[in-house]
């Protein structure tokens, strides 16, 4: 199933496209979400009204994915290292859910200070040309 969803953090704005795990679809049925969103190096991180548990959890995840962190029920956008990364890797706090991934170019949201809001909603086909 095609999930795509919008996300707007401050002035910056991505889709993304959610794969197909139980995260992803509880994630889904609790949009649309607005919250304001904390920086930890190049994650954007904030709590959802969603509280799941570990799935396939990972330690290191790639440029733009969207994880679910179980111990802060957090959704989490990954767009470069965190100050947990060895190098250039990508690694969370703890494991996270991925559960979906941008669409285009993640690291348009370097520019998202602590503190934005941000608003998740689901992406209709018009919106997906933007």
């Amino acid at each position: 199933m095609d999930r795509r969803i919008r996300i707007k953090a401050g002035t910056a704005q991505v889709t993304a496209e959610l794969n197909n795990t139980k995260t992803a679809q509880a994630i889904w049925e609790a949009l649309p979400i607005k919250s304001q969103g904390d920086r930890w190096g190049d994650e954007i991180y904030f709590s959802i009204p969603v509280s799941l548990e570990a799935e396939n959890a990972q330690e290191v995840v790639s440029m733009g994915d969207l994880g679910y962190w179980p111990p802060g029920t957090a959704f989490c956008i990954f767009f470069g290292p965190t100050p947990m990364s060895r190098g250039e890797e990508i690694r969370p706090a703890s494991p996270v859910n991925v559960f979906g991934k941008i669409i285009g170019d993640a690291k348009v949201l370097k520019q998202v200070a602590s503190g934005a809001e941000i608003t998740i909603e689901r992406a209709s086909q018009s919106q997906e040309s933007l």
